[in-house]
């Protein structure tokens, strides 16, 4: 997935992200749809277009740039002049360059300064949004983050999400982590949250309720607390398998000998591993 696609989505997804990036309320989006349009002739298409109801707002035009390009400056503004053109709206306009980091953004061509003194072009440098920010700018900053500093910043901002946008905040986080490990599958990304967002996981939720129905009918032949240890172990060899593959016998035998308190408590401790020697060294101290 592209930068241009998943900054795109994240517009989508939370309409008052922009608005907030240049320092506007929230609320700001009320009235806009956001749509990215196509140039014609030119086959160039904007990363995202907010497009007022009313006349007395703004359109605004966003492009987001992730390398150093020397024409970027000439590129958009002349773009947005051709959108002008072709479509002719009756409203005014402004236009936000979002950059990576300030250090790859060009210099401002003199024959535009004007545009820039009057406000009607923003420019936000992502690496340097506070740290004390919405969790809308806490997704961004995930994008941009160093990929050691990723996971843990990914957890925080799951912490974070209320129940009302739980769903559709946890999958943007999930879709940022792939797009930042394409090495990776969904389920390893899910893996890596802790135990209260897994829980809430598909992934989870399946093996949950796989060992629950087999440690059901394991109880129902040979008695309700071992076949609940059977689920729980279930549970648990799943969990194991999705994070470091598959799971030798060896391990498999020492699992057969924890409790069910003990199967429970590795569910919850499977998700802070970060190798085999971290379940060895747990496993051992269970002894």
């Amino acid at each position: 997935m592209r930068t241009d696609t998943i900054f795109f989505q994240l517009f989508q997804t939370f309409d008052s992200l922009l608005f907030e990036l240049v320092g506007l309320p929230p609320e700001t989006a009320a009235g806009y749809r956001v749509t990215s349009v196509e140039i014609k002739e030119k086959a160039f298409r904007f990363d995202g277009i907010f497009i007022p109801e009313s006349l007395d707002k703004n359109i605004w035009f966003v492009e987001v740039q992730f390398q150093k390009r020397a024409e970027f400056y000439w590129e958009f503004i002349g773009e947005i002049f051709l959108y002008l053109s072709q479509y002719k709206p009756e409203h005014d306009w402004q236009a936000v360059a979002i950059f990576a980091k300030r250090s790859i953004e060009p210099e401002i061509p003199k024959q535009f300064r004007v545009l820039f003194a009057s406000t009607h072009i923003v420019r936000i440098y992502l690496d340097e949004l506070p740290d004390h920010q919405s969790l809308n700018l806490g997704l961004v900053r995930l994008i941009v983050a160093p990929k050691r500093e990723t996971i843990a910043l990914a957890q925080r901002l799951a912490e974070r999400v209320g129940q009302a946008d739980r769903e559709r905040m946890i999958e943007f986080i999930e879709t940022v982590l792939l797009y930042k490990f394409p090495q990776m599958s969904r389920e390893e990304v899910e893996a890596m949250f802790t135990l209260s967002d897994l829980k809430k996981t598909r992934v989870y939720r399946e093996a949950l309720q796989e060992g629950k129905l087999e440690g059901k009918l394991e109880g129902e032949k040979i008695g309700t607390q071992l076949g609940q240890v059977l689920g729980i172990r279930k549970v648990a060899v799943r969990l194991l398998t999705r994070k470091f593959g598959k799971v030798t016998l060896k391990t498999v035998k020492r699992l057969e000998k924890l409790s069910a308190e003990q199967l429970e408590e590795l569910a919850e401790a499977v998700l802070d591993f970060e190798k085999v020697a971290d379940l060895e060294a747990w496993l051992k101290s269970k002894k």
